[in-house]
């Protein structure tokens, strides 16, 4: 059996409720809202500070009827906290009740399979039947970070090789290698092997698995698998629509969906003010400017980027930037975001606000949401 029809096999082995993915459109949204969390730390705080934002988010997120929180897996980036997706949902855990958790997400090939079966076997043991476990197959970081991650020289990344981790990973996940499997007694804990062992009441319940993806590559892989399909609209805007016509194209109906669900990530902002939501978003955009060249820091104020002094090069990587995040008023935000979903089609919005500060950030969630009407409790 290839690579790919065993992690599909797998897949099909193991039964996830749709409504674990399929989320529910609450007030006037066209979709289900859910929320990415990069834990952005600002020029002026701290991780710590960052964290406490997270958990405020995550809390009030869940009471405004968000369908999921998820937190990507970044590293060797000073303004971005969320090294260890896995520490920080378990904390989130502790502190929510409802709203689904999950990694936007962790990156498979910085990691062995068994590790992260391990990771969200916990998790879910933690908070069962509100887990997500999200795979994406970049690194996260710069070439060198990902070598030091992995503890050696080679990158391997191609597409050879993730699908083959995404079929030892279900594997572990649903604890069923086949006999004379290399790994056939080997159980990542807690597991299913836990409710088949004499006096074990383990539920067999696990994680559902999406890809994510910012080109084809993961596009094509989750629709032959029956996959939900998570896309990096937020960075990679051009390849949107491309990379979702070909999940819908691939799609294959599987154990796991009947039919194809895409999600996509999006950077919005809403503030109270439309001039603060400009100086936002150019601060912002000075942050990924700085990144792409190499000098990644704090994320910076919008008084830092009003000074700074923008070669014309720059600032055409400004204005490109910025025209991908929908920012604005809360009616803005709103009609932009309704327009990105008529473009699109996505059966999910997944919004990710950037800002300096923490507050500004709790805003601009409250702020869609009451645009929206979405639940206050």
């Amino acid at each position: 059996m290839g690579s790919q029809d065993s992690a599909r096999h797998k897949q099909e082995a193991h039964t996830v409720s749709a409504d674990e993915i399929r989320g529910t459109t609450h007030g006037t949204a066209p979709v289900p809202l859910s929320v990415l969390d990069l834990v952005t730390v600002g020029a002026g705080s701290t991780a710590t500070d960052a964290l406490r934002t997270s958990v405020e988010l995550s809390r009030l997120t869940e009471s405004r009827g968000f369908h999921r929180y998820w937190v990507a897996e970044h590293h060797s980036m000073p303004g971005v906290a969320s090294s260890s997706p896995a520490v920080i949902l378990a904390h989130l855990a502790a502190h929510t009740d409802r709203i689904r958790l999950g990694s936007g997400g962790v990156m498979l090939p910085n990691h062995a399979p068994l590790v992260i079966a391990e990771q969200f076997g916990t998790l879910e043991a933690m908070a069962p039947g509100r887990i997500d476990l999200g795979l994406g197959r970049a690194p996260g970081t710069d070439g060198a970070t990902a070598a030091a991650l992995r503890r050696t020289d080679t990158l391997d990344e191609g597409a050879d090789d993730f699908p083959q981790r995404l079929a030892e990973l279900t594997r572990f996940l649903d604890d069923d290698f086949p006999d004379g499997h290399p790994y056939g007694r080997i159980h990542a804990i807690p597991g299913p092997v836990q409710g088949t062992a004499p006096g074990g009441v383990q539920s067999p319940h696990r994680p559902p698995v999406w890809l994510l993806g910012s080109s084809g590559f993961s596009a094509r892989l989750a629709g032959m698998l029956g996959l939900p399909f998570a896309f990096a609209h937020h960075f990679s805007a051009q390849n949107t629509i491309p990379a979702l016509d070909l999940y819908r194209q691939t799609f294959r109906p599987s154990a796991v969906l009947d039919a194809p669900y895409a999600l996509i990530g999006v950077s919005a902002l809403a503030t109270d003010d439309e001039r603060e939501a400009r100086r936002q978003t150019r601060a912002t955009a000075l942050n990924m400017l700085r990144l792409r060249s190499g000098r990644p820091g704090l994320f910076p104020d919008p008084e830092e980027a009003e000074r700074h002094e923008f070669s014309p090069m720059e600032e055409e990587f400004i204005g490109s930037w910025t025209a991908n995040i929908v920012h604005g008023t809360a009616d803005e935000v709103r009609t932009g975001l309704d327009d990105l979903h008529k473009r699109t089609g996505a059966d999910e919005l997944m919004l990710t606000s950037h800002a300096h500060r923490g507050e500004l950030r709790l805003r601009s969630y409250e702020l869609i949401a009451d645009a929206y009407g979405l639940p206050t409790a």
